[in-house]
């Protein structure tokens, strides 16, 4: 059952303490010990026909990276990785060094249509993989459910880059999203390369996740970008995130990201803040409904960001906020 929102004042004095303290008094963690793992597979052109030869050298790479880390005494990570190694896993990527990287496709990506690739946001690595992966499998079987006859679909969980934490210095600059705009671009080449140039494609970017996709924007051929409880993008409004692609935001009436202030400013050298509200009038989005929900329900299934996510990636009618 959906929870109404209650107007908490206290949050938004929260948020902008921790605001405050990430850039004031950076937190630096206590080195953690380093994960033993194998470089990532190395694997010849990704296309159509060379798939299930790509998924099974990655998948053998996720199972020795899981005895690696079994062995290190990490068991969690282990836990993590064996089950990225099962058979049935489809694996366009994998390195199980520091964070984590894993690239996961849902359905025929040979054969389809149309294409859903979610890019997570913060503290999102293997060690927290299955967060994203239960997004992506929700939108899967939706998408399935309301597939037109003779339409084929695919979903892709691209955790291409590396997160920062939700309470960081990094994430209140674009620093870690040019990383993964980099990367985010050259995996939809790669993409394109698989399903041909026909094929629509729609970035369902999270949190974080929506500034690594604004980054990315320019000169990638997709059909949609969605922007799903976002902090703000680095922008200042649609038109400097050139792109030819339909940009859409939403935000869930309960998501305490609506708490994060919407600036950008210098300080101390380092240009701080991610700028102007993407469901703001002045960012120029196509806003849709997302319901009630808080920052990690837009892929609940019966919600009514889950619904209109499927619609965008059909090039259905959708329900505008």
């Amino acid at each position: 059952m959906w929870r109404a929102r209650r107007p908490h004042r206290w949050r938004r004095a929260l948020v902008a303490a921790l605001v405050t303290s990430a850039v004031v008094f950076p937190l630096s963690a206590a080195a953690q010990p380093r994960i033993p793992a194998p470089p990532p597979a190395r694997t010849g052109p990704v296309t159509a026909a060379t798939l299930d030869e790509v998924y099974a050298a990655h998948r053998a790479t996720a199972a020795r990276a899981s005895r690696m880390a079994e062995a290190h005494g990490d068991r969690h990570r282990a836990e993590a990785e064996r089950a990225l190694a099962q058979p049935s896993r489809r694996l366009l990527s994998f390195d199980g060094r520091g964070q984590g990287r894993a690239v996961e496709v849902f359905g025929d990506l040979a054969h389809a249509e149309r294409v859903a690739v979610l890019v997570p946001g913060s503290d999102t690595s293997l060690d927290t993989y299955g967060r994203l992966r239960t997004s992506a499998v929700a939108l899967h079987r939706r998408l399935t459910a309301e597939t037109p006859p003779g339409t084929r679909t695919a979903v892709v969980a691209w955790l291409g880059y590396s997160t920062p934490g939700t309470v960081s210095t990094a994430v209140l600059t674009t620093g870690r999203a040019d990383e993964g705009a980099a990367g985010l671009r050259e995996f939809l080449r790669t993409l394109h390369g698989v399903t041909g140039p026909g094929t629509a494609v729609a970035l369902l970017c999270h949190s974080y996740g929506s500034v690594v996709c604004a980054r990315a924007a320019e000169g990638a051929v997709v059909d949609d970008v969605v922007l799903l409880g976002s902090p703000g993008t680095g922008a200042a409004d649609v038109a400097e995130l050139r792109t030819r692609a339909r940009v859409w935001a939403a935000r869930g009436a309960d998501d305490w990201v609506a708490d994060v202030p919407h600036v950008r400013a210098d300080l101390f050298g380092t240009t701080v803040g991610l700028g102007t509200d993407p469901v703001s009038p002045a960012f120029g989005a196509r806003v849709f409904a997302a319901g009630p929900g808080g920052h990690s329900d837009y892929f609940v299934p019966g919600s009514p960001s889950l619904a209109n996510l499927a619609r965008i990636v059909l090039g259905s009618e959708v329900r505008h906020g």
